[in-house]
């Protein structure tokens, strides 16, 4: 019988071993971007990854994800998924966009999928199913950027998606129903102390709303007859010095953030702005913060509308949770990180108010999301590049993979002790509702 820490160091060489191949896949992805819900070649070039690994999967789950399932040798007590995320963020002046669609991997997507199929090739080439008693799942997924939204919009319309996010359109349809916990990684930029890289474990994130502003003015002659027409433009800036002027009275433990862009601010110069659209997020540390921030940023919308008698829609969507990462997971990817690259090199978070779907996932069940320092520039922007190539494509991947033997060894007795003691913040029943409340 193989030990634990036997099969830990068998399944971390088997991953080393694929370096080349592994990397490639996340090179082949960085070159051809997809945004979110439209992402067939990301999915395609999954698929064959699976195929190769005689690994079965199902595919065209909310229109493009992909899920395998790797069998437990002693059984099929619990399951854990490994996630990747499919699609790209816009950065159209990112050197390697997409010359069309503006999309580029500077997200680090292309890395998830590469690290949710090193645990794959290493746990099939090891050997190491044989010695779990559980399942692991790993699942390409689409759209966690919260972008395009009138795209997305349209496909709700249309009926072919519910929800904006990828992952709450698969937890609507029950994908995540066999799944009992989940894994991913997501790279970030390296720091000053820190220039060959790090682990930094995630604890929470801020969740948002999404939403849309309308304003609706009355079209005149911007010089001849000013008088005449109700300007849109002045009303949406009132609006948004509305919002400017209650940011103080937002408490600093919930780390509220709203950042509007104007996406149509008008027709033509010589025209009184009469249809100025805005879209932007609330976001909050916490939903009663979020759900608080989101009812008075509306009333300080509204307000710049009827301060120049012009008319205004204010649109709420389902954006996503805060994230919540389980501590015992936590601690496991910890422990197992810092006997990869040194435990100076690996610590705790603290709260970052950006925002992922994988916080909808941890209302529902345990997950855990790291941060791996391993690109030079910013993330999202376009300076973005890759310069560790084991930090960003098999240290993640031997770290989860460790986590996942430590959780599923000894008849998934660690596993099972988790989920003994483990709490949803919400049933899936729940959460669903709360998010169809802003479907409105």
């Amino acid at each position: 019988m193989m030990t634990k820490e036997e099969l830990k160091k068998r399944v971390c060489e088997a991953i080393a071993n694929r370096k080349e191949d592994i990397k490639a896949l996340a090179v082949d992805i960085w070159r051809e971007p997809e945004l979110g819900y439209k992402e067939v070649k990301t999915a395609a070039k999954v698929e064959a990854a699976f195929t190769a690994l005689n690994v079965p999967y199902k595919n065209q789950l909310a229109l493009t994800g992909v899920k395998a399932r790797l069998k437990g040798g002693k059984g099929s007590k619990h399951s854990i998924c490994v996630i990747g995320e499919l699609d790209a963020i816009i950065c159209a002046d990112h050197p390697d966009a997409d010359p069309i669609s503006g999309a580029a991997h500077c997200c680090g997507h292309n890395a998830q999928i590469a690290n949710m199929m090193a645990v794959t090739m290493g746990l099939v080439d090891s050997g190491a199913m044989e010695y779990l008693a559980g399942d692991v799942v790993p699942f390409a997924v689409p759209a966690e950027e919260y972008v395009e939204i009138t795209y997305r919009n349209k496909l709700i319309k249309d009926g072919k998606i519910k929800y904006i996010g990828g992952k709450p359109e698969l937890i609507s349809r029950g994908e995540f129903d066999d799944i009992d916990m989940a894994l991913q990684i997501h790279l970030t930029g390296v720091k000053q102390d820190r220039p060959n890289g790090f682990i930094e474990i995630s604890t929470t994130t801020n969740g948002f709303i999404g939403k849309l502003i309308n304003y609706k003015g009355k079209p005149a002659h911007a010089a001849a007859a000013p008088h005449l027409g109700v300007n849109a433009l002045n009303a949406a800036m009132m609006g948004l010095m509305g919002v400017n002027a209650i940011r103080d009275t937002f408490r600093e433990k919930d780390y509220v953030r709203f950042h509007p862009i104007i996406t149509q601010g008008g027709d033509l110069v010589n025209v009184v702005p009469s249809d100025v659209k805005m879209e932007s997020y609330v976001r909050a540390s916490n939903v009663p913060a979020m759900v608080d921030a989101n009812e008075r940023i509306t009333q300080a919308l509204r307000a710049g509308a009827m301060a120049v008698g012009a008319k205004v829609e204010v649109q709420d969507l389902p954006g996503y949770l805060p994230l919540y990462n389980n501590q015992t997971l936590n601690d496991l990817l910890e422990s197992n990180a810092g006997t990869l690259i040194g435990s100076e090199n690996v610590w705790e978070a603290p709260h970052m108010t950006g925002s992922t779907d994988t916080g909808d996932l941890s209302h529902i069940m345990p997950v855990s999301h790291p941060w791996i320092g391993s690109i030079r520039g910013s993330l999202h922007g376009n300076d973005y590049f890759v310069f560790a190539d084991d930090m960003a494509y098999i240290h993640p991947a031997q770290m989860m993979a460790m986590t996942i033997i430590d959780l599923l060894y000894d008849d998934a007795s660690a596993a099972t002790e988790l989920l003994d003691n483990y709490q949803p913040i919400m049933s899936k029943e729940e959460y669903l509702s709360f998010l169809d409340s802003f479907n409105t």
